[in-house]
């Protein structure tokens, strides 16, 4: 049976921490007694909101397995003790025509979204195993189930991290160590910024994620979207016939992603990654 430790005292670590998700799973987590820790390769913002919240905060390039030892092994020496929870939350949402997606753009989309969830769980879960206790949720999306235009390389990122976390989920199986994944529909946060919400996809806030992976802590499921019922639904699509979901797609306008952006509004977001895929290359800034 998988052991659900108390919230209270909790060692947590929340990757992307300095905005958006991660900043509101922050503030609730240590509304409930955690100590919280939040990571971010951003570290000046990762600092600002650490201070705002009361928790603690440092530099965590996802993509890099030596930032997560760093990381790991500094909140081991400053809590007394290894990390309790994993929220795998970083990630960046690019969106457009795929061929016109450059490679600095792709190779970060799939190296924050992908190999970041993979690295935070090698980091964690064995010692979280060996120990009989642990829990790493890993924040999704509904683009890890529902495929987008305009979102090819972000729908593939994130049906990775769904498959991951599902196949973790079942390599740990019997150890008292739980992986769950939390799949939000279209968040209003900075990642969304310019971006054409709604369309059929529900529109939720950063809060509404938070209390879902609140809620995932304590029932230690595999899966749940946010809203709730989206996931449910969209899996019954399975037995619809392609030419009526086609039909209901164009209805929809479901190719909005690449029709409708506002550039101006997204501009600050775009620059932002931009500069991220460049260093992320080792290039220097344009």
């Amino acid at each position: 049976m998988l052991k659900k430790p108390s919230l209270g005292g909790a060692r947590v670590l929340i990757t992307g921490g300095a905005r958006g998700i991660g900043a509101a799973t922050a503030a609730l987590l240590a509304s409930h007694g955690a100590r919280v820790w939040i990571g971010d390769v951003d570290e000046d913002a990762c600092l600002h909101t650490a201070a705002q919240l009361g928790v603690t905060g440092g530099r965590l390039d996802v993509t890099s397995a030596a930032s997560w030892r760093d990381m790991l092994e500094h909140i081991e020496s400053d809590a007394g003790g290894p990390l309790d929870v994993l929220v795998n939350n970083a990630g960046v949402m690019p969106l457009g025509a795929f061929e016109a997606e450059t490679e600095p753009v792709r190779d970060l989309i799939l190296d924050v979204n992908v190999r970041g969830v993979l690295n935070g769980m090698q980091a964690v879960l064995p010692g979280m195993a060996q120990r009989g206790r642990g829990h790493v949720v890993n924040v999704a999306s509904m683009a890890g189930m529902i495929p987008v235009p305009g979102m090819v390389t972000y729908n593939a990122s994130k049906f990775a991290a769904l498959g991951a976390s599902l196949s973790a989920r079942r390599e740990y199986a019997g150890t008292g160590v739980a992986v769950s994944a939390v799949l939000p529909s279209a968040v209003r946060t900075e990642l969304t910024a310019g971006a054409p919400l709604g369309g059929g996809m529900p529109t939720v806030d950063p809060e509404d994620v938070a209390a879902a992976i609140l809620a995932v802590l304590r029932t230690r499921a595999a899966r749940r979207s946010v809203p709730r019922w989206v996931a449910p639904a969209w899996s019954t699509t399975a037995f619809v016939p392609e030419r009526l979901q086609s039909l209901a797609r164009r209805l929809l306008d479901d190719r909005r992603a690449l029709t409708s952006i506002d550039t101006a509004a997204r501009k600050t977001y775009l620059d932002r990654v931009d500069r991220q895929a460049r260093a992320h290359r080792g290039e220097a800034p344009s």
